[in-house]
């Protein structure tokens, strides 16, 4: 499994690409009219996992890669890839 960051349109994904090649978003980063606002997915709802008014998309990612997602939905820690 690879864990990278993927630049969308209007900001970036956290995805995890698995071994059989399937790309799965656990997180994200997007520039809105309003800032940068930041958000890890989890298994149920957890609003403390989602932030706006953020300063920089590099604080955005920390914000996401801190709640480490793709260990709630592989169940195992994936170091961080440059793509």
């Amino acid at each position: 499994m690879k864990l990278f960051w993927k630049e969308k349109v209007k900001g970036l994904d956290l995805v995890v690409l698995d071994d059989n090649g399937d790309e799965f978003v656990v997180g994200g980063v997007r520039l809105t009219k309003r800032g940068i606002e930041a958000m890890a997915k989890a298994q149920g709802y957890d609003p403390g996992r989602a932030v706006k008014g953020l300063t920089s998309i590099e604080e955005g990612k920390e914000f996401v890669e801190q709640f480490k997602p793709w260990i709630d939905f592989f169940g195992s820690d994936i170091e961080l890839t440059e793509n």
